[in-house]
């Protein structure tokens, strides 16, 4: 189809269903795996080390923080983090909230652990502090806190944040936190006014994007993962996903599975540079 701007709008004339159906057929792909490319597993040697140095950050109670760009993997982290944890040795607590008040950050933990919380802040902190303890004390467990979109945090949340890890000043941390955020989040808080939270920070760690090389690792390991065939996308094809994803593992994700389903309709069994572009203009924004 041809749109008044010129571009080619790719259209898919059978339902998704069988579109689906059709591209597992055609490359081979698990009927029993995930969809394609769909933010599951990287053999990536940084997110492995990211999730080594996470791991630690949760064996030893430490305030952790994680960074990335948009679509560089924080999810993906952050979801294998909390699978990768015994749960008879931890308890997981996520919170994702933009507006997340110090008053929320306590009701929303108290919550999770089914406790209903106080209206005064520092009622519902001590709340906190009993019934962390009790897990640590009686249940033998440590409790890992969650706090994603941190880059959106105020500066009254984030010092609630300090003050909750600094409880005690002679003991170790309460519970292990990690902040994640867009990389905003560290550029916020090397600003003098957040200096005493920044020097409360035990682990840092960015996710940086992927370079050509990691573009094509990370498609290769995917395809191997969905069982299909390996040789699938022409170095010409590679070259054309990297320009247009900048290494983004989430644009890598949505050019991939848009040019294999693509393909499947036209009975292609090779992706190249050309049908890529095609994809691109007609397709992804």
């Amino acid at each position: 189809m041809m749109l008044a701007s010129g571009k080619t709008k790719v259209v898919f004339s059978r339902s998704s269903d069988s579109i689906l159906a059709a591209t597992r057929a055609r490359f081979h792909l698990s009927a029993s795996g995930p969809l394609i490319f769909c933010r599951l597993v990287s053999v990536s040697t940084m997110l492995d080390e990211t999730l080594s140095r996470l791991e630690f950050a949760a064996e030893k109670r430490l305030f952790a923080l994680v960074t990335a760009d948009v679509g560089c993997g924080k999810s993906t982290a952050i979801r294998k983090l909390a699978s990768m944890l015994p749960p008879d040795k931890y308890q997981v607590l996520y919170l994702s909230d933009s507006k997340l008040t110090p008053r929320w950050f306590y009701k929303g933990l108290l919550d999770q652990l089914g406790i209903e919380s106080k209206f005064y802040r520092g009622d519902s902190k001590r709340q906190l502090h009993q019934q962390l303890e009790v897990i640590r004390g009686v249940q033998g467990k440590t409790v890992v806190t969650i706090i994603d979109e941190a880059h959106l945090l105020d500066k009254e949340t984030l010092e609630e944040i300090r003050f909750l890890m600094n409880y005690k000043m002679d003991s170790t941390n309460p519970m292990a936190l990690i902040l994640v955020g867009q990389n905003e989040l560290w550029d916020k808080l090397k600003l003098q006014r957040y200096a005493a939270i920044r020097q409360r920070i035990d682990i840092k760690c960015e996710l940086p994007q992927f370079d050509r090389a990691q573009t094509e690792e990370y498609i290769s390991s995917h395809l191997k993962y969905a069982q299909g065939i390996s040789e699938i996308f022409t170095e010409k094809a590679v070259d054309e996903i990297y320009r247009y994803s900048a290494g983004s593992a989430r644009a890598i994700n949505k050019v991939t599975t848009h040019a294999l389903m693509f393909a499947a309709q036209r009975a292609k069994k090779l992706i190249d540079d050309h049908m890529i572009r095609t994809v691109i203009a007609g397709e992804l924004p």
